[in-house]
């Protein structure tokens, strides 16, 4: 998943804002796992509506949505190595295309 900074330049060059605030809040890493629950994104964005409007409340739903995106995006590259090498231990070679 991105890091806080990526998150930061990410949100800067969308809105012109980092919403440093948030981002870290999001990613305490004594809280991260819960705050990246999607089954609480309503719950946390109603509060962060209130706190710092609704430019933020669509960053947290960004900053949620890259990192639901880059950690199945590294799972599939993982699954397709494993595949090709598992292809190849049993001689199977890749189609030319």
């Amino acid at each position: 998943m991105p890091p806080v900074e990526k998150h930061l330049k990410i949100s800067s060059e969308r809105t012109g804002e980092e919403f440093r605030e948030l981002h870290e809040w999001i990613d305490n890493p004594d809280r991260k796992v819960e705050r990246h629950d999607i089954t609480k994104i309503h719950e946390y964005g109603n509060m962060i509506k209130e706190k710092y409007g609704e430019k933020a409340l669509q960053e947290y739903i960004q900053h949620i949505h890259d990192d639901v995106k880059a950690k199945f995006d590294h799972i599939i590259h993982d699954f397709e190595n494993a595949m090709k090498e598992t292809l190849a231990y049993f001689g199977v070679k890749e189609r030319e295309k």
